[in-house]
């Protein structure tokens, strides 16, 4: 029997935002429980650490580099298929709620939306006013009409009208009302929390606000590459705060602010599972947490996302339950990425999986080991910089490699970590004599990954 399928996802929640993953200062309650009914991957990277450039290697199994979508700002080609329209053409009841980003969507406008699948599409790409088919706003205002072209905090509205909670709901009426019950589903839930702005509705930020909340972790960025000071100063080339002009005490707020995101998304994911029990749906049914990518929250004296590459960037949560499948209360340390996402979904449909993505059940139930490495790729993906600036990075084993690169000809530089000895990030073995043959080999390494990955699927005729 083909499994529904419930993709829950965040934007911008790192690995360690969470309960389940040792977070003793997070209230997730919900998540933790979904952690200990199915199986908790503790390292699973993203193929880029903002948010268009990972949200298309989630939905076509690709990496940067192949599927084009390079940078926030830049739209999927039309030729890449997504694993919805792969699903909805198998005779699955396909349906999508809150932030999609495969393609523009600044200054008001509307999304262009991809041939995707989906017979539901309640689009919303964030909480704040912008474009006219913004489905949250329509909701907000036939509820609140006073609320309609007024100066509004979007961040601290109430939970009952809050966009998180506009996810939950909406998910819910698919999951009871909306669905064509003949079929197997897909349902994405695209949260935007706990993305920035800090903030949130104001009793979850007081569950944290006076709290003993760690500081960030400390980082002079002393020989890291030149950007990391850059963006120290200035995040998004200059657009945005850098972590060097907030005071401790806004930093304690952001914290709190960014915990409290979390704790409301958890609440709106409890509800959620309620009603799939409640429709007798939870044992025919692969639940999916994860998010796009992570937040500096002032570790490594950074703030937001960027050219960066550390763990708080682009390693994230990972859940899966599916009670006839998964063991309850499994852990994995393998190394997997988000375009094994989608090759998961469609092997659990009974479907061949598209492009670079590996199943990950084999994994959650100890019959096969992972690739044992992961990729993640920046080209000046965010705002971008006036030289641009290129990394690459490729985890494997307990070594983390990071390449700036340069144009030709010019200098290079780096990031090399060894995260048994440093698992903070704190030590750039990059330019260390000692660790030159380790460099020397994960760089070939990559460049094999490269081009072991490079798109050849243009059909080859004949030989010549």
């Amino acid at each position: 029997m083909r499994p529904n399928v419930l993709l829950l996802c965040t934007d911008q929640q790192r690995f360690s935002a969470l309960g389940a993953s040792g977070n003793d200062e997070i209230e997730t309650p919900n998540l933790d429980r979904l952690a200990s009914q199915g199986v908790l991957f503790e390292n699973c990277y993203v193929q880029n650490p903002v948010c268009g450039p990972s949200r298309a290697s989630l939905m076509t199994g690709r990496y940067v580099h192949q599927h084009g979508l390079w940078a926030n700002g830049v739209g999927l080609p039309e030729h890449e298929r997504l694993f919805s329209k792969d699903l909805a053409e198998a005779g699955y009841d396909c349906g999508l709620v809150g932030k999609f980003h495969l393609n523009a969507c600044f200054g008001g406008r509307s999304e262009k939306r991809h041939d995707d699948g989906f017979r539901v599409f309640r689009w919303a790409h964030d909480p704040y006013p912008g474009s006219s088919e913004n489905e949250y706003h329509r909701w907000l205002h036939t509820l609140r009409p006073d609320l309609a072209g007024a100066e509004v905090d979007y961040d601290t509205l109430p939970a009952e009208i809050h966009y998180s909670h506009w996810i939950g709901e909406q998910t819910i009426d698919f999951l009871t009302q909306s669905r064509d019950r003949d079929k197997p589903f897909l349902f994405v839930a695209n949260f935007f929390d706990p993305h920035h702005g800090f903030g949130a509705p104001e009793d979850y930020v007081r569950r944290y606000r006076d709290k003993a909340l760690t500081r960030p972790l400390p980082d002079d960025l002393a020989g890291k590459p030149a950007i990391q000071t850059e963006a120290s100063h200035e995040s998004y080339a200059g657009h945005a705060r850098g972590f060097t002009s907030y005071s401790p005490g806004e930093l304690q707020e952001v914290k709190a602010a960014y915990y409290a995101m979390v704790t409301l998304v958890d609440d709106e994911v409890g509800r959620i599972l309620d009603a799939l029990d409640a429709e007798g749906l939870s044992d025919d049914t692969l639940v999916i947490f994860t998010s796009d990518h992570g937040e500096m929250l002032g570790d490594h004296a950074l703030m937001l996302k960027g050219p960066m590459m550390y763990d708080q960037a682009v390693r994230v949560p990972l859940i899966l339950r599916w009670p006839s499948t998964i063991p309850a209360g499994t852990r994995t340390t393998e190394l997997v990425q988000w375009i094994d996402l989608g090759a998961t979904i469609l092997t659990a449909a009974g479907l061949q999986p598209r492009g670079e993505g590996q199943d990950l059940l084999p994994l959650a139930t100890n019959r096969a080991a992972g690739r044992g490495w992961a990729l993640s790729e920046y080209r000046n993906s965010g705002h971008p910089y006036p030289t641009p600036v290129h990394l690459t990075m490729l985890r494997r084993d307990h070594w983390k490699l990071i390449v700036q690169h340069a144009s030709p000809a010019t200098a290079r530089t780096g990031e090399l970590y060894d995260l048994t000895a440093d698992p903070d990030e704190l030590q750039n073995l990059w330019d260390d004599p000692l660790h030159r043959d380790i460099r020397t080999e994960l760089q070939e390494f990559l460049l094999d990954v490269l081009v072991a990955t490079e798109d050849r699927s243009q059909e080859r005729v004949a030989d010549w």
